[in-house]
């Protein structure tokens, strides 16, 4: 199991993994010398969805129990996900993006959804290898300079379910 529930006291660790990628994939789209990473907004998402019964937020934990990226969903929808950059490459992003999934189909989805940049063709590769695949659905982001969201989904047969992974 790589995912635990995050609780307030990781919001530290948490947030240093979040900024840290999104500097790194996201640069492009968010000039930090123009948009800097929004740090006091981005915690008190994190605060308002920790204390959310209908949200679940994970922690996803290294070997050794670092935190080493982050991940919650609500219903059918994937809110956000991501891997501390010092895993890049090493398959944890996919292992925990398959446990969150077992999560949700043992939640009864059968259709799971999720947004992401257009521009951060690191994720949509990321996800097009996971089987995910894009819709016509696509939106503007609320932090500035705006850009655009495209969402993808995952159909999540029957057979899926493993059977422990249940979220809360």
């Amino acid at each position: 199991v790589l995912l635990r529930l995050a609780m307030p006291s990781d919001l530290p660790q948490l947030l240093e993994v979040q900024r840290t990628g999104a500097v790194r994939a996201l640069a492009h789209v968010f000039p930090q010398d123009l948009y800097p990473f929004p740090a006091d907004e981005i915690r008190a998402r994190w605060q308002a969805e920790m204390a959310d019964p209908d949200i679940n937020t994970y922690v996803i934990e290294s070997d050794d129990g670092a935190v080493a990226g982050f991940a919650a969903t609500r219903g059918v929808e994937l809110l956000y996900f991501g891997t501390a950059v010092e895993t890049w490459g090493s398959g944890l992003a996919a292992r925990a993006l398959s446990e969150i999934v077992d999560r949700l189909a043992c939640a009864g989805v059968t259709r799971a959804r999720l947004r992401v940049y257009e521009e951060n063709h690191r994720a949509r590769r990321f996800y097009d290898n996971q089987g995910w695949r894009q819709t016509d659905w696509r939106t503007r982001t609320s932090f500035p300079p705006h850009p655009v969201l495209v969402e993808y989904e995952l159909e999540l047969p029957a057979n899926m379910i493993t059977g422990d992974a249940a979220p809360r």
